[in-house]
């Protein structure tokens, strides 16, 4: 790559002239808009939805934990636009990819996502653009499927146009670990671009770690993930082990995480939700079949995991039976659609197979969260519920709720005493007195 090209682009990131792209306006995309326009960049947000584009024009969010307001700012200080328009790609001068990076019908990843979004940036790339992809992925995604579908433009990695790989490391609705105050691990496909990649973030996060590959960051990411997958699945099966014992897991946990070395406390639950971890694993075992390697641990995770939502349905069914009443025409609503507590988000939340699984078994299912008033469209679900008032009523005509989610806006205390039965998944009752004799944990 020409010297004064690689000069110019760090000079504009320095003077804040270069012009920014962010390509998927989720979770993760929208605190990067604001990140980046925050600090002087004019930014450029692009998103196949529509009617997203249309809220964001308007000054709207629609991601509870970033306020309307914010969006607003953004909007009235010039400095951020949304649009559908991809053939504006030719436009800016760094374009970050946020799309998502599902699984497919068998587990495999589905990189479908990733690869369209990079011929349409193809179709307008020019000379001096630098794409960074942030989408989690295995390792080899960025050298192996995104530079040849963007070398189909044909302009070349490393000599035409620069590409690196920073993994997002985004907590929806923690502000403790927003965006903003996380280290960026950057890997280059070559040395100019972990440059100009390492230069544009050190202008918006407080530390970058810069790693000798974009396959070294694209495993860093996975690693993170999977380490919190496998020791989820750990406490979730000793929950399964002490339930039988008649010992509380959560007391057990309380108890060890007081070590001061050597042990870190994981909480089991009714099963994996999120962006990152139900999923990211899955890519890595899927990438070791590429090798002959078995990856038995995370598969073995990975089944523990999956078979949770299994377990507090029969929980749910033995805490009924012992009231003596069937599943099958009992009526059962569940506390929280968001995948954790406090946010919006109902990506690959427990709680659609536990209400599909409920219905299955012939009980009249109904649901309650203050942070998603209808459940949306999922692609593994079908299951369609809009959220139900929390009245003493509404409780009072319940067999039983089950805990689902633990939002801090949930009145513990309140909701036992109205209610007859309470499968609690999380331990959100914890500090509850009176009407303990209701409560099961699962």
């Amino acid at each position: 790559m020409n010297e004064a090209i690689t000069n110019g682009f760090l000079a504009r990131i320095e003077e804040r002239k270069a012009l920014v792209a962010v390509i998927g306006l989720g979770y993760v995309g929208l605190p990067l808009v604001e990140l980046f326009a925050t600090v002087g960049f004019r930014v450029l947000g692009f998103d196949i939805d529509a009617t997203k584009v249309e809220k964001l024009q308007r000054g709207e969010s629609y991601i509870g934990h970033i306020a309307s307001e914010r969006i607003a700012l953004l909007r009235d200080s010039g400095r951020f636009e949304a649009t559908a328009d991809f053939v504006r790609l030719g436009e800016p001068d760094a374009i970050l990819i946020c799309v998502p990076t599902p699984l497919g019908e068998h587990r495999e990843p589905d990189l479908s996502p990733v690869v369209n979004t990079a011929h349409e940036i193809a179709s307008r790339l020019r000379a001096g653009q630098l794409v960074i992809l942030e989408s989690t992925t295995y390792p080899g995604t960025t050298r192996d499927v995104l530079r040849p579908a963007l070398e189909k433009s044909r302009l070349r990695a490393g000599e035409d146009f620069f590409l690196a790989y920073s993994p997002e490391r985004e907590d929806p609705g923690n502000a403790a670990h927003s965006a903003g105050k996380i280290p960026k691990v950057v890997g280059g496909f070559d040395p100019e671009s972990l440059r100009l990649a390492h230069s544009l973030y050190s202008a918006v996060v407080p530390k970058i770690v810069p790693v000798s590959s974009c396959e070294v960051a694209e495993a860093c990411k996975i690693l993170e993930n999977t380490y919190r997958a496998v020791n989820i699945a750990l406490v979730n099966e000793l929950k399964v082990l002490f339930t039988a014992m008649n010992l509380d897991v959560w007391e057990v946990i309380e108890a060890a995480k007081t070590k001061p070395f050597g042990f870190q406390a994981f909480y089991p639950g009714p099963g994996l939700g999120g962006h990152c971890i139900p999923i990211d694993p899955f890519y890595l075992t899927w990438a070791a079949r590429q090798y002959e390697a078995n990856t038995r641990f995370i598969e073995l995770a990975g089944e523990i995991n999956t078979s949770m939502p299994a377990y507090v349905i029969g929980r749910v069914v033995e805490a009924l039976n012992a009231r003596k009443k069937p599943l099958n025409g009992s009526h059962v609503l569940v506390l929280g659609a968001a995948y954790k507590r406090d946010v919006d988000d109902p990506r690959e939340s427990p709680a659609f197979e536990l209400l599909e699984r409920l219905s299955a078994g012939g009980a009249s299912v109904s649901y309650n969260d203050p942070h998603i008033p209808e459940l949306p469209a999922m692609r593994k679900h079908s299951i369609r519920l809009k959220s139900t008032d929390l009245t003493p009523e509404s409780l009072g005509t319940q067999d039983c709720v089950l805990i689902c989610t633990d939002h801090s806006v949930y009145d513990w205390s309140w909701i036992v005493a109205h209610s007859s039965l309470v499968v609690d998944t999380r331990n959100a009752t914890r500090g509850v007195t009176v009407g303990r004799e209701k409560i099961v944990p699962a």
